[in-house]
């Protein structure tokens, strides 16, 4: 019989104490081991303690706009299945049909009432609820007294609809999502409140896009969290908000990092402007902030738009970035007068982290030196990423 190889610990794949070195005080931390960004088998570790653990992203509620709008999301190969019901809920399940395993969807797709297995034809309601199993009990006999249907539903993930934004905990042991979003939502009072949050509409013409990157997901994340390569990255960007202007955000307990900014000018096409939000606080209509919320996904918020960067993980050094924008109101987001302003909105941030990638890509080639120990922060400008770095560290442990 052939060696069991499988991972015993996470002790089997790094030096634990290069890990537990990175919650030093920053003067003496190091970052995250190599390993985190290049080793499949940590992959898969992190896979269990960080993306099925924790609040998750696994993209918005604008793609299933419908009743019925189903659409697949592989998690690193778990099978997932995102659809909206008929009560207009959003529900995530297993992807999976409960008789023989076979996987139920396999692209986007609207369903008319059911879901139907391709292979023996079992179908379940938009609800998980199994309703048919053809010729269960033989040739034309759809049911069993042997077999309870109640017990071969779907199986329901543990999830959440916020900003439009779908959050999943699939081991469903987290805090309540509305205990882990506290403090960004108390952070976030002074420019928005619920009320604000429901006016946010996603713009249909230039309100998304999607890359693909030659990097570990976390290094997005990292980049992302700071403005230290302002200059250097995007020295056009920094000449309109330059990096004196931007502020570090770190949001106990732990759960988001980043950094805004005190020069946000909103977009102008001669005398048109987006609408903006209503709860705005007047001191700080310059403000905009970038906030990071672990693990995986960046959000922008200005006082007249709001986008979601999301993190899709391919493999350890694969990953897909999915874009969104969102307005105040249908004229802002959909309006035909105001379509050459989110035209340039949307080519303005595409551009932004068309130029990170280098950064992001970089920093994954740079993790084949086996010399490299993690790396070290700068005290003053590094603290949202080592803030991250701390999270992943002691999600791990």
């Amino acid at each position: 019989m052939e060696k069991n190889h499988k991972i015993r610990s996470l002790s089997d794949i790094l030096d634990i104490k290069k890990l537990m070195n990175v919650d030093k005080p920053i003067e003496t931390a190091n970052g995250l081991p190599n390993q985190c960004y290049t080793s499949k088998e940590y992959l898969e570790y992190e896979r269990d303690r960080i993306f099925c653990d924790k609040w998750t992203v696994i993209g918005v509620g604008n793609s299933i706009p419908n009743p019925g709008d189903a659409k697949p999301y592989n998690l690193l190969g778990i099978p997932l299945m995102i659809v909206r019901d008929k009560d207009l809920k959003i529900r995530v399940f297993h992807n999976v049909c409960s008789h023989r395993g076979f996987k139920l969807l396999d692209k986007p797709c609207t369903l008319k009432n059911v879901i139907r297995c391709p292979y023996h034809s079992w179908s379940y309601d938009f609800k998980g609820n199994l309703l048919a199993t053809p010729h269960i009990g033989g040739l034309n006999i759809h049911n069993s007294d042997k077999f309870n249907k109640n017990q071969s539903n779907l199986k329901e993930v543990r999830s959440k609809i916020w900003m439009d934004i779908i959050f999943v905990n699939i081991n469903a042991n987290e805090i309540d999502f509305e205990d882990y979003i506290k403090p960004l939502e108390d952070r976030w009072s002074r420019f928005i409140n619920h009320d604000d949050q429901k006016l946010l509409v996603h713009s249909n013409d230039y309100g998304s896009f999607d890359l693909t990157v030659k990097c570990n997901w976390k290094f997005a994340i990292e980049n992302y969290c700071e403005s230290y390569h302002l200059p250097t990255i995007h020295p056009e960007l920094n000449k309109v908000s330059n990096i004196n202007d931007h502020y570090h955000i770190q949001g106990l307990p732990n759960r988001f990092a980043g950094q805004g900014s005190e020069k946000y000018e909103q977009p102008v096409k001669g005398n048109k402007k987006f609408d903006t939000f209503n709860n705005w606080e007047k001191k700080s209509l310059k403000n905009s902030e970038y906030i990071a919320l672990f693990p995986n996904v960046m959000i922008g918020l200005h006082i007249d738009h709001f986008y979601v960067f999301w993190l899709e993980p391919i493999g350890i050094n694969k990953t897909k970035e999915h874009m969104q924008m969102y307005y105040i109101g249908e004229k802002s987001a959909n309006g035909e007068e105001l379509k050459d302003l989110r035209k340039e909105n949307a080519r303005f941030w595409k551009d932004v982290m068309l130029e990170d990638i280098s950064a992001i890509e970089g920093m994954q080639e740079g993790r084949g030196s086996p010399t490299y120990n993690g790396g070290n922060f700068s005290p003053v400008m590094d603290q949202p990423t080592h803030q991250f770095h701390k999270w992943v560290a002691n999600s791990l442990i």
